[in-house]
């Protein structure tokens, strides 16, 4: 899936999207329409198509009376789809400080789930990851990725700050768990310049010792590997009826991964290379040696 899809001031979100997709799959199974559901509910088609496309946030009673109608009999599910409708519920309600920032972009969606998430593991292949970037770097790479699309300077300086506020997960009261694993080559390429990257490789270090932060390297030396043909984040909640969310980046598109089978696949994909990496403590060497040869 792509993009947060928009319908007049209906949005589709992650969240609802996937419980959405699961109530198409239980509806298809017992061999009911549409027509049938909206009966079941007392509402019409077209709410049962915004429903199972994630337009709208679902009621508790419409999601226990179509379960029911669908002949759903496991109560584990049924508390998964409850307990999925209102963590969706509850980050259409939030209002954080992203949804201020002119312009936040695809980038909403995005951040609304990281601020919510326990952990987060991304694997890059040439960039930093954003919430370790220096305001100099992530700059840098605003004016790269931004290439006739960004060029007001102030325009660019909001996507900065932006980036920088997401940074305080790290360090609030719930603070978030986050594993990076990192191709060596985004430690060499010199994004902003040789002053620009060395900030950045000593930033890197100085988050690599955060109690809730492990960084691994991925070097040269270790060849193929699972994640070689891009870079992606899994999102996981502490809930634990929350599946986790994958987020990968293209050149022009974001690709969203909703369902526990394939996200369950990118968690593998992650495991296996970060068990080609090196370990924190080589990483951190390995980081610093490239800092100081810049």
């Amino acid at each position: 899936m792509t993009r947060t899809s928009e319908l007049g001031n209906r949005t589709s979100t992650v969240l609802g999207r996937k419980l959405g997709a699961e109530l198409l799959r239980l509806r298809d199974a017992s061999g009911k329409t549409q027509q049938q559901a909206a009966e079941v509910i007392n509402a019409t088609n077209s709410k049962i198509v915004k429903m199972e496309r994630g337009w709208v946030p679902m009621r508790d009673p419409d999601i226990r009376a179509l379960c029911e109608s669908y002949g759903l009999s496991d109560p584990k599910t049924l508390v998964r789809l409850l307990n999925l409708a209102r963590l969706d519920r509850e980050r259409r309600k939030a209002k954080g400080w992203w949804q201020e920032s002119p312009h936040p972009g695809a980038l909403s969606e995005y951040i609304a789930l990281e601020d919510a998430a326990s952990r987060v593991r991304t694997w890059q292949l040439s960039l930093i990851p954003g919430l370790f970037q220096t305001a100099e770097y992530a700059r840098s790479v605003t004016v790269t990725e931004g290439v006739g699309v960004w060029e007001d300077p102030d325009e660019i300086e909001r996507l900065v700050d932006i980036r920088m506020r997401r940074q305080a997960r790290l360090h609030d009261e719930r603070p978030l768990q986050m594993y990076a694993v990192i191709w060596e080559a985004a430690l060499r390429q010199l994004i902003g310049g040789p002053g620009t990257m060395r900030a950045q490789l000593a930033r890197l270090l100085e988050v690599a010792e955060l109690p809730n932060v492990r960084v691994q390297v991925l070097p040269f030396r270790a060849g193929g590997h699972p994640c070689i043909s891009g870079p992606f984040t899994i999102i996981s909640f502490a809930e634990t009826e929350a599946v986790d969310v994958v987020h990968a980046d293209a050149i022009a598109s974001t690709v969203w991964v909703e369902n526990e089978t394939e996200s369950t696949a990118y968690s593998g994909f992650f495991e296996r290379t970060a068990r080609l990496s090196l370990a924190p403590r080589d990483s951190v060497q390995l980081i610093d040696t490239i800092r100081q040869e810049i």
